[in-house]
């Protein structure tokens, strides 16, 4: 799912994420995310001095004081007058380089300025291989698809000056300030989180395409990863907002250990708000063994006082147990958005024919485990890139605005026909009618 910059989705970071998604509301916490001038140089027309012929001293002396007003001085002297046009040219060159200048600098010097840009849409078969399991299974035959469904990207990244200039000129990039961009969280939190929803959004996808096939799928409980943070107006020194970190893992809650959800629930039990609980944790990219404890104070629930929570909301980190495994390649793009388009490709991939049909078709939502399409965001952006690839079906989630699908349709043009679709099976009706085969022939 970042170039100046981030996906899928999509943003894509330059480092990449994909600025793909929008936030959904989710639960809170857990209880009891030159032109060449050619330089055509002007004509030189020099002008000679008419020969003159020797004479005596006196003669020159005389000749030299005889100077009346119908013979200038200046007349026996070489012109050296500049034509205007000279004068004019040397201007423009002047104010050409001037101009380049500007542009350098300009193109320079970064401001607090972030992009949201179209991406790419690009197959995603090729980054699917599927290998042995753990335990030996071989992998079934797979049927290598020549027209693979696209998954589509977003841009996201600070702008220079230029960059800005531009963006703001451009009708299909959207220039923010860094709230308007990154919210309450941090740049760093964001990576974090987009590409912990593209994990997430891969083992889904996987889960939900085995069992559409018949396959042996199941997940397990994954480490407890905070994805966002609930941050109230004016939050307490020990609140989790203040003490956790998006991308830590905690391992402990007052000195015993919890590897899952479940076990984090359990030890929660008895306590209320405003208790002091302390919390071993490992910051995002540390070793295991590098474990901190920070305090941390319960509070109530903003959605319901009755209830108490850490503070935080967990990332989905469950992970698929299926009969082979199965890798996909989304390297420096982040977010969910890839969902649909992922488990269209493996379904592709798994069964024989062409399951797309006619043309290049490209997919963007999130995939829920039991198959709905949710929405996500840069529609717009996401629908240029789908123009751009050449595609001429684009499915879409039914959750979507009116709005958001309208601006959509306008930038992708007459050439690329938007559909919306709120399942997989909806979005595999819609291959169908666009000649492509069926998961039961």
């Amino acid at each position: 799912m970042v170039r100046r910059v981030f996906s899928g989705e999509g943003v894509r970071y330059s480092g990449v994420v994909d600025w793909l998604t929008r936030t959904t509301a989710g639960r809170f916490g857990v209880a009891g995310f030159v032109r060449e001038i050619e330089a055509s140089a002007t004509k030189a027309s020099a002008t000679t001095q008419n020969e003159r012929n020797a004479t005596d001293v006196d003669d020159m002396a005389i000749t030299t004081d005889a100077v009346t007003p119908e013979t200038p001085a200046s007349d026996n002297m070489m012109s050296s007058s500049v034509p205007a046009r000279h004068v004019v040219a040397v201007s423009l060159i002047t104010l050409s380089w001037l101009v380049m200048l500007a542009i350098l600098v300009m193109a320079c010097f970064q401001i607090q300025r972030f992009e949201l840009a179209p991406g790419e849409a690009m197959p995603v078969s090729p980054r699917i291989s599927f290998v042995k399991s753990a335990n030996g299974a071989t992998p079934p035959t797979r049927y290598a698809s020549k027209n693979s469904i696209r998954f589509v990207t977003a841009y996201g990244g600070q702008l220079s000056v230029l960059d800005s200039v531009l963006g703001w000129i451009d009708p299909h990039v959207q220039v923010d300030t860094y709230a308007e961009h990154f919210g309450t969280q941090s740049p760093s939190a964001e990576r974090v989180t987009g590409f912990q929803a593209m994990y997430g959004a891969k083992q889904v996808a996987e889960y939900v395409a085995m069992k559409k096939l018949g396959l042996d799928a199941q997940f397990l409980d994954g480490p407890i990863v905070v994805d966002q943070l609930v941050c109230l107006p004016n939050p307490t020194p020990n609140s989790a907002c203040k003490n956790l970190k998006v991308g830590d893992t905690i391992v402990a809650l007052n000195g015993v250990t919890v590897n899952t959800l479940k076990d984090l629930s359990a030890q929660m039990v008895g306590h209320k708000a405003g208790d002091k609980v302390t919390l071993s944790v490992v910051h995002y990219k540390q070793k295991a063994t590098d474990v901190q404890k920070v305090n941390v104070t319960l509070m109530a629930n903003p959605d319901d006082a009755t209830k108490f929570i850490i503070g935080f909301m967990p990332a989905d980190t469950r992970q698929v147990k299926l009969p082979f495994d199965v890798n996909i390649t989304t390297t420096d793009i982040g977010g969910p958005s890839a969902g649909l388009a992922f488990t269209l490709a493996l379904l592709d991939d798994l069964t024989p024919g062409n399951l797309m049909g006619r043309g290049r078709v490209a997919a963007t939502g999130t995939i829920n485990e039991d198959g709905t399409v949710g929405a996500i965001g840069a529609l717009e952006q996401k629908a240029v890139a789908v123009k751009n690839a050449g595609a001429t079906l684009f499915l879409v989630p039914k959750g979507q605005s009116d709005k958001e699908v309208a601006k959509a349709r306008a930038a992708a043009g007459s050439g690329v026909t938007i559909v919306q679709v709120g399942t997989v099976d909806e979005a595999l009706a819609q291959l169908v009618k666009n000649g492509g085969g069926s998961l039961t022939q």
